[in-house]
């Protein structure tokens, strides 16, 4: 018997309808979307921080980038 919490309370997976089973697995497809975009924007804002550097390093300056 699996339970998931939802709004504090308790719910046996196996007795819930086909339909809140389809919205369950919805859900946490789209939780495991974020956290995946979630990791993936980390690890872009590193690789921009580190192009930045090399930019203001060939251009023997101290830009600032914001954008």
């Amino acid at each position: 018997m699996a339970t998931i919490k939802i709004d504090g309370k308790d719910y046996d997976t196996e007795t819930l309808s086909d339909e809140a089973k389809n919205q369950l697995q919805s859900v946490q497809f789209v939780d495991q979307e974020l956290a995946r975009l979630k990791a993936q924007s980390a690890v872009l804002q590193t690789a921009r921080i580190a192009y930045a550097k090399a930019l203001n390093d060939a251009l023997g300056t101290e830009l600032v980038f914001n954008g």
